[in-house]
């Protein structure tokens, strides 16, 4: 089994085929989808679309190109009434590659805050964007004591990502890893125990122009395997352990 620990299921991309990319992802041993929000209405939809789907599981967050503390607030709200539904908390982080000015960082900055308290407060795992931003983004969780952390589709340098593995936090890979050297290093620095599979679908697939799909983590696994010498097998059992171990709720039925 293999868990995709990040991915858009209710974006409009796959409005027309959810239930054949599911079935297609079930079909090569996906066990569970993380399926992250970026706004309330997305939020919702997740819900809806989890009640439909047990392969779905529930984040709900607001995704940091959105600059408005109010909005956070909202949404602190929607996770703390569904608190018992979520598995975790994401899309939320930091973004200074289209937000590139200082004062919308700083409203960035509030909103994740806001994000780690809630964290710690209903004991859901933080599922983390941090584009060109990952230095500042996992000293930020360290220095607000954030302590469950996925850093997703990480594009900063090793030595950044190994501040994030002395605090405990993991990183998933993406299948846009076989087109990417960042990642590739990533993947030669960082310990397996503290790696995860996902898709971010449907973007940074292995194909930057089709549609990426969560079936597809299994290129994802397949490259871990390559970079760390050792069976997909293995790469998939500890990954799948690790995913567990990070979002216990979204397996607790089924164990």
């Amino acid at each position: 089994m293999m868990i995709d620990a990040h991915a858009h299921m209710a974006d409009q991309a796959f409005a027309g085929d959810l239930e054949t990319v599911l079935e297609a992802a079930a079909e090569v041993g996906v066990g569970g989808i993380m399926t992250v929000s970026e706004n309330l209405q997305d939020a919702q939809r997740v819900l809806g679309l989890a009640e439909k789907f047990p392969l779905l599981k529930p984040c709900a967050g607001l995704y940091p190109e959105t600059l408005d503390v109010e909005l956070a607030e909202a949404m602190v709200a929607f996770i703390r009434a569904h608190r018992d539904r979520l598995v975790g908390i994401g899309e939320v982080g930091l973004d200074h590659w289209v937000v590139k000015e200082a004062t919308g960082w700083q409203i960035q900055e509030q909103m994740l805050a806001k994000f780690i308290a809630l964290s710690q407060e209903c004991d859901l795992p933080l599922n983390v964007h941090s584009r060109s931003a990952g230095r500042h983004t996992i000293r930020f969780l360290r220095e607000h004591g954030a302590r469950k952390v996925l850093m997703h589709a990480f594009d900063g340098k090793a030595s950044s990502a190994l501040e994030g593995i002395d605090a405990g936090y993991y990183f998933s890979i993406p299948p846009s890893v076989i087109r990417s050297q960042q990642k590739q290093k990533l993947l030669r620095h960082l310990p397996l125990d503290r790696l995860l599979l996902e898709s971010d679908s449907p973007v940074l697939g292995p194909d930057p122009a089709a549609r990426n799909e969560p079936k597809n983590i299994l290129v994802s696994c397949q490259a871990i395997a390559s970079a760390k010498g050792m069976s997909i097998e293995e790469v998939a059992r500890v990954t799948t352990e690790s995913a567990t171990r990070l979002f216990p709720k979204a397996f607790a039925s089924s164990s």
